[in-house]
């Protein structure tokens, strides 16, 4: 079911599972809604939203439209766990005291995104956020730490405390250091 599309600065694009209907003329990330079983089950629509997202991440120096404009947007190459290859992934990130954090939240869905595997696995990554490019390592969160940090994410993103409810799965979050 194709909801309703967003419009880019490159044009509308319709992708299934997601619904950026909003009061506002300008969505972000914080309301938009994202059906992660509609996303999963439509792997080319994801890859073609992320595709997307990318060309105008580096188009834009960083910014992009559509459900994430206005959103603190990583792009986060990682290599993967079984294929080695690097993968490209457009990610919401947080800045929590000066540190750089991502959730593997996959909008709730009951298996983590294929970049948290490929995290675990490889935590050497490349990080571009805006026109700022760097390596940097991945590491996972213990638990506690986890758990003391995730409130603030939900505060400054509030979906994400849904996305924790959604799921019996923790919600990892990992920080980014160069």
């Amino acid at each position: 079911m194709v909801r309703r599309g967003w419009r880019s600065r490159a044009g509308l694009v319709d992708i299934p599972g997601i619904d950026s209907a909003s009061p506002r003329s300008s969505p972000s990330v914080s309301d938009t809604e994202f059906n992660s079983e509609e996303l999963v089950a439509n792997r080319d629509a994801l890859d073609a939203m992320n595709r997307q997202v990318v060309e105008e991440f580096r188009a834009n120096g960083g910014k992009v439209g559509g459900p994430f404009e206005g959103s603190p947007i990583v792009l986060l190459t990682t290599t993967g766990a079984k294929s080695g290859q690097p993968r490209l992934s457009p990610l919401v990130y947080f800045d929590i005291d000066g540190r750089i954090l991502i959730a593997g939240s996959m909008g709730g869905a009951p298996k983590a995104p294929a970049w948290v595997h490929n995290l675990r696995a490889h935590p050497e990554v490349h990080v571009e956020i805006g026109e700022d490019s760097y390596d940097a390592r991945a590491r996972e969160l213990p638990r506690e730490e986890r758990d003391a940090l995730y409130p603030r994410v939900v505060e400054k993103a509030p979906q994400f405390g849904e996305y924790q409810a959604k799921t019996t799965r923790i919600i990892p979050l990992f920080e980014l250091t160069r």
